[in-house]
């Protein structure tokens, strides 16, 4: 393959080796000072650089919540900094799973049958099983990333002024029937649901004085958790599709007498 570049005038790619500098034992054979390319082709190259990006991410995210933690950065820097965390952590996961070789795939489909858990959680199975390979010990990106899939402080609302209330209720309102119509129009995927549901929580919890166990907020949240522990390229069935609907038309009548009531 690299004689074929080289005539086609492509530049050859380098490599990347790994030294040995004592002597090690992997998979039955002895290296002794022996450099192993970790990668031959672009492709190669390109599912390195996925998964490197992947776990540039994840390490961020867990500073980032203990900067927080610290009381190190604002609310407003927080928030920013963890949407564009999460967005990210998704486009970044898709490509690195996706970049995994075969053998690879496969040994975590081996540990995930065995392991006994349900479908729906193989995405986040698999991404535990990435941070653990590579030994990374990240609870607060774990708790952020596939849990909860969003920033802190959207749990807390805090507008006080009529005319942004007013203008957080229409939004709001704006994206349920967003939501509500992705659905009905058979969008199934995660990465085309998930963006939804989480702008559709934002807006819920930016309203003020909205009482703590609200049902619409903890319909779509858990919807939002069990979309995050899904992979982006995966779907969810029609059974899951026709209670998602129905979640979501209960939580916006639940959401309009509530208003109905203010």
């Amino acid at each position: 393959e690299r004689e074929r570049d080289t005539k086609e005038g492509r530049a050859e790619p380098s490599h990347t080796h790994i030294m040995f500098s004592k002597r090690e034992v992997s998979a039955g054979s002895v290296y002794d000072g022996e450099e192993i390319e970790l990668y031959v082709n672009s492709r190669e190259r390109q599912a390195y650089d996925d998964q490197a990006n992947l776990f540039a991410i994840i390490m961020a995210t867990e500073h980032l919540e203990g900067a927080y933690e610290r009381d190190d950065i604002s609310q407003k820097e927080y928030t920013t900094e963890c949407q564009k965390l999460i967005s990210q952590f998704r486009l970044a996961e898709k490509a690195a799973l996706k970049g995994m070789t075969t053998e690879w795939v496969d040994f975590i489909s081996c540990i995930f049958l065995r392991s006994g858990l349900f479908i729906h959680s193989f995405g986040f199975f698999v991404c535990r099983t990435f941070m653990q390979l590579y030994s990374m010990d990240c609870p607060r990106a774990t708790e952020r990333l596939l849990k909860m899939g969003v920033p802190e402080p959207i749990h807390q609302g805090g507008a006080s002024d009529a005319g942004d209330v007013a203008v957080m209720v229409a939004e709001t309102v704006q994206r349920f029937i967003t939501t509500m119509d992705a659905v009905k129009l058979d969008q199934r995927a995660v990465d085309e649901l998930q963006p939804l549901l989480f702008e559709l929580m934002d807006s819920l919890t930016q309203i003020p004085n909205i009482p703590q166990n609200f049902e619409p907020n903890t319909k779509v949240q858990n919807w939002l958790q069990k979309l995050n522990a899904m992979r982006a390229m995966d779907q969810i069935d029609e059974d899951d599709a026709r209670q998602l609907y129905h979640d979501l038309e209960s939580a916006y009548a639940e959401f309009t007498r509530y208003l109905k009531r203010k």
